[in-house]
Formats: structure tokens, C-alpha cells, sequence
């Protein structure tokens, strides 16, 4: 018995790591330009593979055989950007990102909310963590620029193209903007509540996200995270959550995290919470004004 296992459980390893492998290789590319590429060269290369094998054709499998190092510089020279993007992101990972880079991320959006709120200029800021928004949101255009105060001012400047919808910020850097965010289909918010309230609470029901909102009516400042609302903040308060979220050690953003997250710590509806200037808080479903 014990010399079967040695036999089986090689093989069964290597497919494990294969599966898991190609899964998220194929799961990386989803939604980017790669995509198409990738399923036109899959089915090219396995009809290929499929009729040499079927009709045994002995100079062509050999063909193959040598062209397969060409095979793995094409795809170097394809990929290219997507490969970037990956190493980009692995960079990101908290194992390199210190305590006062994320400090550093969020004074960006504590200055960008604080200025648009000013000036009561609309906001929508997706901050991703460990669940990929793209997953969530129906559409997004590419940016992968630096976040900055004034690149965010930009996006959403009223007479700017891609102002509508929500800007995803991954790190330091801003990956999408005029993205369309899930609504809530909460039936206990009240009528008034705004579009981008309720892709702030929809995108947070769905994924760990945390979405800040600045209100063009009054220049509100606002978050949504677990289900859970809070509008009415000033700056430090809004700096010590996302400080809480972010930064305390413990809180995990890789897919060690993820797990935690999916089996013990679901997304569940939570209510409304009005902050007050006093810093008093109560806890309400309706009445809530845009």
C-alpha cells in the first residue's frame, strides 16, 4: 500500500500544481486586452496538437517538439504587458508594501475627498484589497497611473470624459476609472440615497473593498465596507478607518487572507450609520438624504 502512495502521489502533486496554475494564469488575463490572444493561441495550439496525434504525423510532432522553445518566446513577446502587470502586482503584495507606504496611499484619498468635497464635485473611490474588482464591476477603463490628489481631481472633474462611475485604486496606483459598480438591492435604504451610495454599499456587499464617496449634493464625505455604511465623516475620522483597515498588522491582503475572509468572515447587510460633527453616532435605515 505504502509503495502505491509513493507512486500516486507525485503525479497527482504535479496536476495539482498544473490545475492550480493555469487556473490563475487564465483568471490574470480575464478582462484584458491578452484575453483574446490567449483563447486564439489555446485553440490553435491544442487543434494543432490534437490532429498530430490523431493522425500520427511523425514530422510534424517533431516540429512541434522544437518549435516549443519559439512557443515560450511568443508568448514573452505577447504577453508582455500582461506579464509587467503581474510582476507589477506581485510587487504590491503587503510582504513589500511597508506601514508608511500605506500610510502614504491614504493621505492621497484623504486629501483628494477633502478637496472635491470643498468643492462639492461627485466621487466614487474603490480601494481594492484582496478580492480582484474586476470580478464585480460590468466595466472599467484602463489607467494604471500613479494616485495622486490631482489625478483623482482630474478623473472627476465634471467636464471630464470618464468622470461618471468609480475609480479603482490597487496600492498606489489608480487601475480603472469610470467603472460601473453593483447597486444594492438592499429595500431598507431610503429613496433618496444616491446612485453612488448604492454602488458604494452594492461593491462592498460583494467583495472586501473599501468605497469612499464624496457627495455632489453637499460634499458629504462617506464609506462603505462589509455591507455596512457610514456617512457624515470629517478627514481624521475617515484617516483612523482607513488607517484601521489598512495598516493594522493582522489584516492580511493575500490569498491566505482571502480564505479567512470567505469561510469566517462573510459580507452580511449591515445599517446605516449617521456620524455627527460631535462624534456621536446613531444608527438608522432611513431618512438619509443624498
Amino acid at each position: 500500500m505504502w509503495t502505491i502512495i509513493q507512486t500516486v502521489w507525485r503525479p497527482a502533486l504535479e496536476m495539482l500544481i498544473l490545475t492550480v496554475g493555469i487556473y490563475h494564469a487564465l483568471r490574470f488575463v480575464r478582462g484584458t486586452r491578452g484575453a483574446p490572444v490567449v483563447t486564439g493561441f489555446l485553440v490553435l495550439l491544442l487543434a494543432f496538437a490534437l490532429v498530430i496525434y490523431l493522425l500520427d504525423l511523425q514530422v510534424l510532432r517533431s516540429l512541434l517538439g522544437a518549435f516549443t522553445a519559439y512557443f515560450v518566446l511568443a508568448v514573452l513577446v505577447i504577453f508582455q504587458p500582461e506579464l509587467r502587470r503581474m510582476l507589477a502586482e506581485l510587487g504590491n503584495l503587503p510582504l513589500f508594501v511597508t506601514a508608511h507606504e500605506q500610510r502614504e496611499n491614504i493621505e492621497v484619498i484623504i486629501q483628494t475627498v477633502e478637496r472635491l468635497s470643498d468643492v462639492r464635485i461627485g466621487a466614487l473611490i474603490a480601494i481594492e484589497q484582496s478580492i480582484n474588482l474586476l470580478e464585480a464591476v460590468e466595466s472599467g477603463i484602463a489607467v494604471d497611473c500613479a494616485a495622486t490628489p490631482e489625478m483623482l481631481e482630474t478623473i472627476f472633474f465634471p467636464n471630464n470624459a470618464i468622470h461618471d462611475g468609480g475609480v479603482i485604486i490597487k496600492g498606489d496606483r489608480i487601475a480603472y476609472a469610470a467603472c460601473i459598480f453593483p447597486l444594492t438591492q438592499r429595500q431598507d435604504l431610503n429613496k433618496t440615497l444616491g446612485t453612488r451610495h448604492r454602488a458604494a454599499i452594492g461593491l462592498s456587499e460583494e467583495t472586501d473593498a473599501v468605497a469612499v464617496v464624496v457627495s455632489e449634493e453637499n460634499g458629504t464625505i462617506s464609506y462603505a465596507y462589509k455591507g455596512n455604511f457610514v456617512r457624515g465623516l470629517t478627514a481624521e475620522s475617515l484617516r483612523a478607518f482607513l488607517t484601521s483597515v489598512l495598516v493594522t498588522p493582522g489584516r492580511s491582503r493575500n490569498w491566505i487572507g482571502w480564505i479567512k475572509s470567505w469561510t469566517t468572515d462573510r459580507v452580511k447587510p449591515g445599517p446605516i450609520v449617521v456620524q455627527k460633527s460631535d462624534s456621536t453616532t446613531t444608527t438608522t435605515t432611513t431618512g438619509i438624504a443624498k
